[in-house]
């Protein structure tokens, strides 16, 4: 029942209540990073794939300028990132639009971390079943090193926890999350806000999805 209802419930009522109380925070950090960004905008959109493997676009604070050099080229991520956007990512405020990515159905609180489409073909059978349910803005892999374990080990939590979701479990990774933003432990910086398991301009596979 946790699974099929309560969790979604749950969710929304939680994530609604966030939006309100926490408005204040949205509307100061969105006129920050508008001049931080110097015009660039303060939100971040992406398609990354959800419950189903259905496509949806996730909503980030956009902590990057749009800066570019005489090729028309971006320039390097460390060069576009501005001291704003080092706050916002270091103290996860960048996750809060996800908020409503969860009232809006394509995420929850908790489950894996929902990734660009670019990997759809490269899962693996058992892999592929982190899409059996809503990804989250944290998860199994996300309190237990996030950026500090291998992709394989990413994929291996996210199998575990579809495998093992129940609201315990659930309730045990939300504290796990708070205390590790609180301590601001396995915070890192995604590549231009993409989670890179290999350079998507490059049509190689990751090594170890080779087959």
């Amino acid at each position: 029942m946790y699974k099929h209802f309560l969790k979604r419930l749950i969710g929304f009522l939680g994530a609604l209540v966030a939006v309100i109380l926490l408005s204040p925070l949205f509307i100061f950090v969105m006129i920050w990073l508008h001049f931080a960004n110097r015009g660039a905008g303060a939100f971040f959109f992406q398609t990354r794939i959800g419950k189903g493997e259905k496509p949806f676009k996730v909503m980030k604070f956009k902590s990057m300028t749009d800066e570019r050099d005489e090729k028309g080229e971006l320039l390097p991520d460390a060069q576009r990132l501005t001291q704003a956007g080092k706050f916002v990512r270091s103290t996860s405020i960048d996750e809060l639009p996800q908020l409503i990515n969860i009232l809006k159905g394509d995420m929850a609180f908790i489950g894996p971390r929902p990734l660009p489409p670019v990997y759809l073909p490269y899962y693996t059978d058992e892999e592929a079943h982190r899409h059996d349910v809503r990804p989250g803005i944290s998860g199994w892999a996300q309190v237990n090193g996030r950026k500090n374990i291998t992709w394989q080990h990413k994929l291996e939590c996210d199998v575990y926890y579809v495998q093992h979701l129940t609201m315990w479990l659930d309730i045990k990774i939300f504290f796990m999350t708070v205390m590790n933003v609180f301590k601001r432990e396995g915070v890192g910086v995604e590549s231009s806000g993409v989670v890179s398991l290999y350079d998507t301009r490059d049509v190689q596979r990751p090594q170890y999805l080779q087959k």
